[in-house]
């Protein structure tokens, strides 16, 4: 039976005596783990819809190059989040050194993980901006780094997972108010609602780049 949790005065006090800023970017060593585990769920449907596209590229090659663009700013994010973790705990910070590092393979595949996520996502940005005369340049070294990368991502959420539900839980579950555990909650959520707003912005405004690759595709499916 669910015990309806009261707030008392004192909380309601201690809360607004937090600075704004203090809310939004608290919560320390747990807030930034939070901050990595949303993320990466909502990683999770927009690198599915990259994935099936691949199954027939030509008739969704828009969608390929909006959801690659809308990818960008959350994947920026988690790195950030992820990273900050890094240079924290290697400069010795006590907080950071008391949560202890990933686990030893998560470590390991690190180095992978960053690397080919920047080549994909620079290779893929080159190639809409250059256009189809880069084809026979950039897009093997694309389609290869994209293998790659999908590789270790999978290892990589794969070993995040069996911990994530209750990372999540901890910021998303219905009982969480006021005097839950939550500090900087607010913070996390604007920053994941706005990598997702300003992925969107970006597809959007890269459209008109789309053209000559839509139009290349026609030719070549023309030809053949």
């Amino acid at each position: 039976m669910a015990v309806d949790r009261q707030i008392t005065p004192s909380q309601v006090r201690s809360r607004r005596t937090v600075p704004l800023i203090g809310r939004l970017t608290g919560g320390g060593t747990d807030g930034n783990e939070r901050l990595t585990a949303a993320t990466g769920v909502l990683l999770v449907v927009p690198l599915a819809v990259v994935a099936v596209t691949l199954l027939n590229l030509r008739g969704l090659l828009s969608v390929h190059m909006f959801v690659g663009m809308l990818l960008i700013p959350p994947v920026l994010l988690k790195m950030g989040s992820t990273g900050y973790r890094f240079v924290r705990y290697y400069t010795a910070n006590r907080a950071y050194r008391v949560k202890g590092p990933p686990p030893a393979l998560l470590r390991v595949i690190a180095p992978m993980v960053v690397l080919s996520t920047v080549v994909v996502f620079v290779t893929g940005v080159a190639l809409l901006f250059v256009g189809p005369s880069s084809r026979q340049t950039l897009q093997p070294i694309h389609k290869i780094s994209f293998i790659v990368w999908v590789a270790f991502i999978a290892v990589h959420i794969l070993g995040h997972l069996p911990g994530m539900p209750a990372v999540l839980r901890a910021d998303y579950r219905r009982s969480a108010q006021l005097g839950d555990d939550v500090a900087g909650r607010s913070g996390r959520l604007l920053a994941i609602g706005g990598a997702l707003v300003a992925g969107v912005v970006l597809g959007i405004l890269v459209i008109p780049e789309f053209g000559a690759w839509l139009h290349s595709y026609a030719l070549h499916h023309h030809d053949h």
